[in-house]
């Protein structure tokens, strides 16, 4: 399955931006999709994590009831809607497939990242 993510943009804080996953390949709805993102000069950290048929989500805590994570696999897609921007959301988002973890170690297929920047 090869991912890729878009979506990103640089907005001004409060706003809002949706962003996508979308696959090739058909194994797409056999794996949990993870939402990981990187900020400038900090480690990848894990966001948000739906399960292959979207019965459950994980959020990390400083998302919690601003993000949303969807998926759409009659179209190979997964979202995430993100509301509520802060400056600190500021990142590269990337995408990944695997298992339905909170870790970067429990994906093994990554799609490249989309920017996202906000400001204050």
């Amino acid at each position: 399955v090869q991912l890729q993510a878009s979506g990103g943009g640089s907005v001004q804080a409060g706003d809002s931006l949706r962003l996508s996953c979308a696959a090739s390949g058909r194994a797409f709805s056999d794996y949990a999709v993870g939402w990981f993102r990187q900020a400038p000069g900090k480690e990848r950290e894990f966001v948000a994590a739906i399960t292959w048929n979207g019965v459950s989500t994980r959020y990390t805590n400083s998302v919690k009831d601003r993000f949303t994570v969807s998926r759409d696999n009659g179209k190979n897609t997964a979202y995430l809607q993100m509301n509520s921007l802060k400056p600190e959301d500021t990142a590269v988002y990337y995408c990944a497939t695997g298992g339905f973890a909170a870790a970067a170690a429990g994906y093994n297929n990554w799609g490249q990242g989309t920017l996202v920047t906000v400001s204050s």
